[in-house]
């Protein structure tokens, strides 16, 4: 029989799921009755009869979450045990040693890919590159990386042993780690890109409490330094606190501005968000960086800095969530992240692009057309379209990437080689002088030539599914000499010659990673905007506006 524990749970995912599954009508207690009724007579002739014993917390969670996840992405269930997650998500804080890390797929382990500057691990002496033996005496050799994370991670002020192999050393080494809470950057690196035009360059990596603060103190520091135009860089951003968003629009344009509205079922669920003090600068050039993984409160503020015609967005669509997610409690110390309301930007246009109430066939989301969707004006009367997203007003074309670049990110190359050059160079130049040398190249091209690394796999298997439709058509005798000849072709391929070939992809990954073993996260990120073509774009159209 169920306990009381499972009947509670059956209640609330009972009665969730009428008021989800419904139209839009008010619902009737016959509804919700007839519901709870038919779910917690499933879940009872499920525990009598079904072959196996079933978990009640396990098989209730299965249910929740099966019906929130045809709901919307966003809208989660957060149970006592996984709190965490949820804090994190909203703080970008969490208590551990403060590292980044990576599948070692060679050894089936877990390694270090980097630890944050000034975090526990790398006071403790722990290095990008460290294969991970024991976490206090637990070999962690077949683990999961989720399962790695969740042994690292414990309460603030625990200590334990972490036993790491590292590249060059005979034995293994260990160290005695404290773990406390990290608090993951948000801006990880901004600086004067362009001496010249005296263009400044940040780079917000997610909408997290605080982090608007952080803003200020680069964008004031910059302007110290000479700062006349900026480049903010909302590239992969994935969002955060509608809060911090207003903030940080509020520092370029004048206080009281209208930022962004919600509007929601309830009265609760609708507000006006309008900046909050007097800005920094309302009339310096501002070039907005985007693309299609910029979401949520990065759409916010690049959206909003549109519609007052306050910046220029540059880059490419944006993802296209307007939908915002509030908090609830529920039974047990559980927590149910709810989508609660839409946002709408100063023009009035909602952004959102997927419509998770009505999907296609194999049940993606829809989205809406270009033809249905509806022209809104900015503040001095530019048209701009809802429905999909921030458009850019300078769309940045993205580039081509060879699919053997993807085939050495997935593997072990780049690690293996950055592991191997560390260990006999204690120093390289600085972040925006280091170039990796034809002589370094070629000993990475030697590496992985002489290692077990495959690539071209994708041509290989659509060529056979090929052959076979040909032949099941009857077709293949006809084409066989075709095929043969093709597949020849690509079985001549020179690993060390597309190495080379592919060397202006492969390399800035390379290097990258080299930089962040040395000068940590801010380091890679300064070398890659120097570098970057889209910034490259931003400082070259700040150059037009005159001052």
């Amino acid at each position: 029989m169920m306990n009381r524990f499972v009947i509670a749970l059956a209640t609330a995912l009972s009665l969730s799921m009428a008021a989800g599954a419904q139209e839009p009508k008010r619902q009737t207690g016959f509804d919700i009755s007839r519901n709870l009724e038919i779910f917690a007579d499933i879940y009872r002739q499920l525990d009598m009869f079904y072959v196996d014993t079933l978990s009640a917390d396990t098989a209730v969670r299965w249910a929740i979450s099966g019906m929130l996840s045809e709901i919307d992405p966003y809208t989660v269930y957060f149970p006592d045990d996984d709190q965490e997650d949820l804090r994190t998500m909203a703080t970008g804080r969490y208590a551990g040693i403060g590292a980044l890390i990576r599948p070692y797929k060679k050894e089936n382990r877990t390694a270090i890919e980097e630890p944050y500057e000034g975090s526990p691990a790398q006071e403790a002496g722990v290095r990008a590159g460290d294969i991970i033996l024991t976490i206090d005496g637990k070999d962690t050799k077949g683990w999961t990386t989720a399962e790695v994370s969740k042994n690292l991670r414990g309460e603030p002020g625990t200590t334990f042993e972490l036993r790491v192999q590292r590249q060059g050393e005979k034995k293994p080494l260990a160290f005695k780690i404290t773990r406390r809470q990290i608090q993951t950057p948000a801006v990880p690196w901004y600086g004067i890109v362009d001496e010249a035009s005296h263009t400044g360059y940040l780079y917000l990596s997610s909408v997290t409490e605080k982090c608007s603060r952080d803003v200020r103190h680069a964008i004031t520091e910059m302007r110290e330094q000479g700062m006349e135009r900026l480049i903010f860089d909302l590239r992969d951003n994935p969002g955060g606190a509608v809060v911090e968003a207003v903030e940080i629009v509020g520092m370029f344009v004048p206080k009281g501005s209208l930022v962004v509205s919600t509007r929601g079922k309830l009265a609760a669920s609708c507000h006006e968000y309008r900046t909050p003090a007097e800005p920094i600068d309302t009339v310096m050039p501002l070039a907005v960086l985007v693309n299609s993984n910029s979401a949520s409160a990065s759409e916010i503020i690049s959206g909003a800095l549109q519609d007052l015609d306050r910046a220029v967005i540059m880059g490419q669509r944006t993802y296209g969530k307007g939908l915002v997610q509030g908090i609830r409690e529920v039974p047990y110390r559980g927590q149910l992240k709810i989508t609660t309301a839409r946002y709408y930007i100063p023009s009035g246009r909602c952004i959102q692009a997927y419509d998770y109430r009505h999907r296609t066939h194999d049940g993606a989301a829809m989205t809406l057309p270009d033809s249905l969707t509806h022209e809104f004006r900015t503040r001095l009367g530019r048209p701009v379209r809802d429905g999909g997203g921030i458009l850019p007003d300078s769309i940045l074309a993205t580039d081509s990437m060879p699919s053997m670049v993807y085939d050495l990110y997935n593997s072990d190359a780049f690690f293996t080689y950055c592991n191997q050059y560390a260990s006999t160079h204690e120093t390289i130049a600085a972040p925006q002088d280091f170039r990796l040398s034809d002589e370094d190249y070629t000993a990475f091209t030697e590496m992985v030539a002489e290692s077990d690394f495959t690539y071209n796999g994708r041509t290989a298997a659509a060529m056979e599914q090929l052959r076979k439709i040909a032949q099941f058509e009857g077709r293949y005798d006809d084409v066989a000499t075709e095929f043969n000849n093709l597949e020849s072709k690509l079985k001549e391929n020179d690993l060390r010659r597309d190495l080379q070939r592919f060397r202006e992809y492969i390399q800035p990954y390379i290097e990258s990673e080299l930089v962040s073993r040395y000068y940590f996260q801010r380091g890679a990120m300064q070398h890659q905007a120097l570098k970057d073509k889209g910034v490259k774009r931003a400082i070259d159209y700040l150059k037009t506006i005159q001052l």
